[in-house]
């Protein structure tokens, strides 16, 4: 009897050696690897699997344009993942199933900079090579607890947007100076995503929640405590186009979360009977979430990278965090930017609709997220990220 576990290392033993290259859209096996030496410049290592591919995906286009200059080489561990990028990027990808095959990998290459995208414990593999500096990326900027990892005193350095980050860490790590933190902004808010909504009279607002996390500290989600009610009460209103953009993972979490993200799907999908074109919900699972924003009147969203995102592209639009917890202390200590938000709760729940909808006509909060833009950003414009980016690299 041959187990699953056992057939999909077989298979992977049929498909390839331990390494496998994308070239030029197809993957070819590289048999002869071994006896080749490709110098790159910098190595991007990625040990996710594909519903962890925005991860990586949203990196893709800034080590494109770094490739021009500086060879990038992107390295997974995942053969789904492998695949996945296939013809997503024009860069080189390499599938690496084996310590072996990394190591290989690496004194093949002979890469000057690693970069990384996340805090996987895979990281650590390839970060044991000497010949090289170990450079954090992050997949983006929050207040989430994964933001201050105990991690960051392995790398070399640690690539930050502004002043918030450098005191998050600070402020929550033991021993820990800060010298390994080079601001850069956020390089993803410099791309240019064409409007992906058609314009309509109702004003829009995007609901735009995070999934449950790996662990309870990392639990930040409205959707089985808010969002039914929420997308209830903006439809029923009649005022208002809903568009419902949740974190990837959402779709397949526990059973609480999927549940309730089913019922918001129902919901808006029944209300889209007889309204013209226009005036139509919807829900935007793979599309690129900034790509939503230029189109919408409001957000509201959980602690995440979401709503640090919007106070940068739409700091001139209402933005509004929810409190899952009803623990407004514990949300402002956690999150500075849920001092500068329009805060969603149980009580506020109670007039929901009311509630947006003066913050979209009258807007007290502006100046205070014109100052948080400031404090997670600096002076950075459209394209100066970017730029910033490419010279530390």
């Amino acid at each position: 009897t041959i187990t699953k576990n056992r057939l999909r290392h077989a298979l992977l033993a049929r498909l390839s050696p331990d390494t496998l290259a994308l070239h030029g859209g197809q993957p070819i096996p590289v048999e002869g690897f071994a006896t080749m030496r490709v110098p790159v410049d910098a190595l991007a290592y990625f040990a996710g699997d594909p519903p962890r591919a925005y991860q990586i995906e949203q990196w893709l286009p800034i080590f494109e344009q770094m490739h021009v200059t500086h060879s990038v080489l992107v390295v997974t561990r995942n053969l789904g993942m492998f695949r996945r990028l296939e013809g997503r990027t024009g860069l080189p990808v390499v599938f690496a199933l084996r310590l072996a095959a990394v190591e290989d990998l690496l004194a093949r290459t002979d890469p000057k900079v690693c970069l990384y995208v996340n805090n996987a414990s895979a990281n650590f593999l390839a970060l044991s090579w000497r010949r090289a500096l170990h450079v954090h990326l992050n997949h983006g900027e929050s207040d989430k607890v994964s933001m201050a990892s105990n991690q960051a005193k392995a790398y070399d350095f640690v690539l930050v947007a502004g002043e918030a980050a450098e005191a998050r860490y600070r402020d929550n790590l033991l021993s820990f100076d800060g010298s390994n933190l080079v601001r850069i902004g956020r390089p993803q808010l410099d791309l240019e995503f064409p409007p992906m909504l058609p314009a309509s009279a109702r004003r829009t607002v995007l609901y735009a929640p995070t999934w449950e996390g790996d662990t309870p500290a990392m639990d930040y989600t409205s959707v089985p405590k808010y969002g039914p009610r929420l997308v209830r009460a903006l439809v029923a209103s009649g005022d208002f186009r809903v568009v419902y953009k949740p974190h990837p993972r959402v779709v397949t979490g526990s059973r609480r979360v999927v549940a309730a993200h089913k019922e918001i799907v129902r919901t808006l999908e029944s209300a889209n009977g007889g309204l013209p074109k226009t005036d139509r919900h919807f829900v935007q699972i793979d599309t690129p979430i900034l790509g939503l924003f230029q189109s919408c009147d409001a957000i509201v969203c959980d602690v995440s990278s979401v709503a640090v995102d919007w106070l940068y592209l739409r700091t001139d639009a209402p933005l509004w965090v929810c409190d899952p917890f009803d623990d407004r202390e514990a949300l402002v200590g956690s999150s500075p930017l849920a001092e500068r938000a329009y805060v969603l709760d149980t009580g506020v729940m109670q007039d929901v609709v009311a509630r947006i909808r003066d913050s979209l006509e009258t807007d007290p909060r502006r100046a205070e997220r014109e100052e948080g833009r400031q404090f997670y950003f600096g002076d950075l414009t459209p394209g100066e990220s970017t730029q910033r980016f490419l010279d530390t690299i």
